[in-house]
């Protein structure tokens, strides 16, 4: 292709890419090591109350911002290095708790705690989804022409309702005297608080993701699963291999690129998990790294947004997702180089 029709068809995603994507990720990258404070001023407030022969008043100091002629706030930046990272790690806590062998004490760190809730999600889902979503294409391929649009269409359902409306859904069902609550004290005959402990919140997260997220991995494969040579299939039942043969040898090194790509799909969605833990209001007992994010960005009781501490936080979220991102896009490559 020649330059200038190259430049005019991807010029503009080039544009759209460097402004959508490459300028904001520069500015968290710099405020990560910048802190944007509000400038007060000290001002002596005299509060008076009625007494007996004369007002009794008293003085106190307190802090107002100060604000610009167009009744903006003024704010000051100044350059703070790592520390934002070091309040987010908190490494002197963290290094205390492992020297002692304090877990408690280190899912006591907020970081720390939303960590791992993180990395467990995203590992535990994944597998869980890859091998489901594997079985029902399997199944919908083998069955019969006539049933396979109803249970494509039924099977896709999950996927299409939005994450937090089907996560609220889900505490319906199961919060106070949700319908499932109700079924489950009647059949087990005892008081259930599906809410009180984060065991069970947490189970709870990884039924939902999975429910939600096997549709897309079922699809993905059933497509695939059209295009296996059926030459292959034919002549590996000839020569007597069974179901789990052919699915080993033919079918899955058939289907390794859109496992691999389910696999980036998920790490990358999994590792921002934020709507489960709105939807399921579950901040006293779980968190999620994408939620420490967005918990950083409220203000607090003067109305400063911790912006610094939030874009530090949202560095080491991206970092761990290039780090989880490694192995399968080292498959890729080792693909690619063999071909």
């Amino acid at each position: 292709m020649k330059f200038k029709p190259f430049i005019f068809f991807v010029g503009p995603s080039i544009v759209m890419m460097v402004l959508f994507i490459s300028v904001p990720l520069f500015t968290v990258f710099w405020q990560s090591f910048n802190l944007t404070q509000k400038v007060y001023e000290e001002v002596e407030v005299e509060t008076c109350v009625p007494g007996f022969l004369k007002p009794k008043c008293t003085s106190e100091l307190k802090l107002n911002p100060i604000f610009d002629y167009n009744g903006r706030p003024i704010t000051k930046t100044k350059f703070v290095g790592f520390q934002s990272y070091k309040n987010v790690l908190e490494p002197e806590l963290f290094i205390n708790s492992i020297k002692n062998k304090k877990w408690d004490n280190l899912m006591r760190l907020d970081f720390w705690k939303a960590l791992r809730f993180t990395i467990t999600f995203t590992l535990i889902t994944l597998p869980i989804i890859l091998t489901i979503g594997m079985l029902l294409a399997l199944s919908v391929n083998n069955a019969i022409q006539s049933i396979r649009g109803a249970v494509i269409f039924i099977s896709l359902l999950p996927f299409i309702i939005t994450p937090v409306i089907g996560a609220l859904s889900i505490r319906w069902l199961f919060i106070g005297d949700g319908i499932l609550t109700a079924g489950l004290e009647w059949w087990l005959q005892r008081d259930i608080s599906m809410f009180a402990q984060g065991w069970t919140i947490e189970i709870m997260m990884y039924i939902y993701r999975v429910w939600h997220v096997v549709p897309f991995a079922f699809i993905v494969l059933y497509a695939g699963l059209q295009t296996v040579n059926r030459d292959l299939i034919e002549s590996a039942i000839i020569d007597g291999s069974n179901r789990f043969q052919r699915l080993r040898y033919i079918i899955i090194p058939h289907l390794k690129p859109l496992i691999i790509f389910l696999t980036l799909i998920h790490l990358m969605d999994a590792y921002r998990v934020f709507d489960e833990i709105i939807g399921f209001s579950s901040e006293a007992h779980i968190i999620s790294l994408q939620w420490l994010t967005y918990d950083y960005l409220m203000p607090d009781d003067m109305g400063n947004r911790s912006i610094s501490r939030a874009s530090a936080s949202a560095m080491l979220t991206m970092v761990g997702i290039i780090l989880l991102l490694a192995i399968p896009l080292r498959q890729i490559w080792l693909a690619e180089k063999e071909k």
